[in-house]
């Protein structure tokens, strides 16, 4: 499909290098681009720099936010000029109906104001295409992280991965491929064949009370699992990477109570890969633009 966004006004609120690789691609392919929180750039300098993000979205037919989301709040804190947050809350009113909204997930404040501003709402985050392509340098970057934090190699160590979706697929093969010994716990039961299907040890999360001898947890699922009860019953060494969504899955006050070293590993992709997941954002973003702005309906919530 060739894709033509030539003249289309989009503005980008806020971003890591993620959200720059395809600010080039968007000005490539023609696009009226609006920038805010972002620095000058020798490759983006047909594009609008501007500091105040009302002005940015006047008359656009698409907000592109960042894939590392708002807090709870609505904010956006990501920015490369690490200027103040943006208030997307703020920012939804001022756009007409029908306009394009892009963001990772959306927290239940965005979500129910875009629904009620009549705007489509797009989680870029839960598209198969960029969720599963985005799995592989947030498995790498966790690998990263376990190596670092841990005393010992994956080689031969025990490793949990909870939540068994896309991102756990990839993660969980990624330390099996290395040597490890994966277990793998999730709800559902396909999801537990397919773990067996690849050497994994299936473990219903309903009976993870039972599973406790770990060198390393990584959880991926956006809903507290790792709860203090569970916490309380591994050993001290043991190292959680939490790659879930803020909050997370883990109970982090908990974890420190027990000595348990767990940290919140947000946004890997642009962190350790920016390159590679802008590539990803930059193959797949302006295709959906396309087919959205023709009528073509895409992932609109």
């Amino acid at each position: 499909m060739n894709v033509d966004l030539a003249g289309i006004p989009i503005a980008i609120l806020g971003g890591d290098r993620r959200e720059l690789e395809l600010a080039k691609t968007l000005l490539d392919l023609g696009a009226d681009l609006r920038l805010v929180g972002f620095p000058p750039h020798p490759n983006l300098n047909s594009a609008k720099f501007l500091s105040d993000a009302e002005t940015a979205v006047s008359g656009v037919k698409v907000v592109i936010a960042p894939m590392a989301n708002t807090d709870s709040e609505g904010h956006i804190f990501t920015r490369l000029d690490q200027r103040e947050p943006i208030d997307l809350t703020v920012i939804l009113p001022k756009l007409t109906k029908d306009t394009l909204v892009l963001i990772g997930v959306a927290k239940p404040v965005i979500a129910e104001l875009a629904h009620q501003q009549g705007l489509k709402l797009i989680e870029t985050a839960e598209i198969d295409e960029i969720a599963i392509l985005n799995s592989i340098p947030t498995a790498e970057g966790a690998l990263q992280l376990a190596m670092e934090e841990m005393p010992i190699t994956i080689h031969g160590s025990r490793c949990l991965v909870t939540g068994f979706g896309r991102c756990g697929k990839t993660l969980a093969a990624s330390l099996a491929a290395l040597g490890a010994d994966v277990a793998a716990a999730d709800r559902n039961k396909a999801q537990l064949a397919r773990a067996v299907t690849m050497g994994l040890t299936p473990i219903p999360l309903a009976d993870l009370h039972r599973y406790t001898d770990f060198d390393v947890i990584f959880n991926t699922v956006p809903a507290l699992i790792l709860t203090a009860d569970y916490l309380k019953k591994l050993d001290s060494k043991t190292l959680i990477i939490d790659l879930a969504a803020a909050p997370g899955g883990v109970d982090f006050s908990a974890a420190e109570e027990f000595g348990i070293k767990a940290i919140l590993a947000l946004s890997l992709p642009g962190k350790v890969a920016p390159i590679t997941a802008g590539k990803i954002l930059s193959d797949c973003i302006p295709r959906l633009l396309q087919e959205m702005l023709e009528g073509g309906g895409g992932n609109a919530v």
